[in-house]
């Protein structure tokens, strides 16, 4: 058997910037442990499988220990492949996935993301330990999917050096640290230790925490953020009632095939 593999660059501009997703599209759906180890031994923060259906494209995403329910840089990969190769010249394509219908835009060079707002709660009973594990205490702490620690200013989010082994018994799927940005809106670093991801280079289902955050604290709708990463990633986030807009560029690196007899 041999299944097409793509490696594409999210939320970059050239090579070697933004994070790199594994895109795999089948014409079925192979058993979800077969899945995994190919995943696994992918060994990205995020494998997207898709497969084509009636009401557009189904995908699925893999992390190199588990499936999840959202993930952005491998959405926007994924629809870079579908509207470049796979159909191009369609000016949007529609995912079904775990976290409901998602739209992909095209927008000149870029792609736009629709993604479900989801806004975080105070969280302050987590500030001793997020400041244990950060090595500095957090202005604000909040719990969504992930645990978001506000900083208090992009020298910060930049040098922190967290304890990776003491995250992972931070409640949540991941830890985000944010600030105010230099020239951005906003800059924030996210870390998946659990997840086998000890830093995510640009996390944009993460940004369905930060966005509301930011607009709400900034009065504003649309914002620009940057994601601290050693590989880096710049994001135009909106923030459209109970959904998010996430815009950025793709490129991709490497393609062939995984080979399974």
């Amino acid at each position: 058997m041999r299944l097409p593999l793509h490696q594409i660059d999210a939320f970059a501009s050239r090579p070697f910037e933004g994070n790199p997703a594994a895109v795999m599209p089948l014409e079925a759906w192979l058993p979800d442990a077969l899945l995994q180890s190919i995943a696994t031994e992918n060994n990205l923060s995020e494998t997207a499988f898709l497969v084509k259906e009636p009401s557009g494209w189904r995908v699925r995403w893999f992390t190199p220990a588990h499936e999840v329910d959202l993930c952005g840089h491998a959405t926007l990969a994924s629809a870079w492949l579908i509207l470049n190769e796979l159909e191009p010249g369609s000016p949007r394509v529609t995912f079904q996935s775990q976290s409901g219908t998602l739209v992909v835009d095209r927008s000149g060079q870029a792609l736009v993301l629709d993604f479900p707002s989801r806004p975080g709660r105070p969280a302050p009973e987590l500030s001793d330990q997020v400041a244990g594990v950060l090595g500095c205490r957090p202005r604000e702490v909040w719990q969504a999917r992930d645990v978001m620690a506000v900083l208090e200013d992009e020298a910060a989010v930049r040098g922190a050096a967290p304890d990776f082994e003491a995250m992972k018994a931070i409640p949540g799927m991941g830890l985000l640290i944010t600030a105010p940005g230099l020239e951005h809106d906003f800059v924030s670093r996210c870390f998946f230790p659990a997840d086998g991801i000890p830093e995510d280079p640009v996390t944009g289902s993460a940004h369905c925490t930060l966005i509301p955050y930011w607009a709400q604290r900034l009065g504003k709708r649309q914002l620009l953020a940057c994601q601290a990463s050693a590989r880096g990633g710049e994001l135009h986030c909106e923030l459209a009632g109970d959904r998010v807009r996430i815009g950025g560029r793709a490129v991709k690196v490497l393609e062939g095939h995984f080979l399974l007899d």
